[in-house]
């Protein structure tokens, strides 16, 4: 995968109907994350860690930050926030694929400088299975 632009990396939360576009973002990332199972013991060869495979919990977050432009995709997130719900998300990750799955919002922040514009961050956590589907 060679270099690719920042802003092909798109979040998308489905509204019921389709995958909508988190509108407004400037920088946005997922992180993939997974706990360790430690079964290290007495007997550990040289007292290396050992670990259990395929034993921890694992997770994504997503986390973006941009200002408002959209009034649709706003609402959506605002919804989803304050109802706390658990909506389908797409990351489109150019030239790498598709991750999708459930996710619910974890943080909603707002902030502003007095000679500029309002922004947001949001965070999303995975709240299941995820999938993954090339491009």
């Amino acid at each position: 995968m060679g270099a690719q632009k920042g802003k092909d990396l798109l979040i998308k939360i489905h509204d019921g109907a389709t995958y909508v576009a988190v509108a407004g973002l400037r920088s946005r990332k997922i992180a993939f994350n997974a706990e360790l199972v430690d079964i290290t013991h007495a007997e550990s060869a040289d007292r290396w860690r050992e670990l259990l495979a395929g034993a921890g919990i694992r997770r994504a977050s997503i986390s973006g930050r941009g200002l408002f432009k959209d009034a649709a995709s706003d609402a959506l997130v605002r919804q989803a926030f304050f109802n706390g719900l658990i909506s389908d998300c797409q990351v489109i990750v150019p030239d790498f694929g598709t991750i999708s799955g459930p996710f619910q919002i974890a943080g909603l922040e707002f902030a502003g400088e007095h000679n500029g514009e309002v922004t947001f961050d949001v965070t999303l956590e995975s709240a299941g299975a995820l999938g993954f589907a090339t491009l």
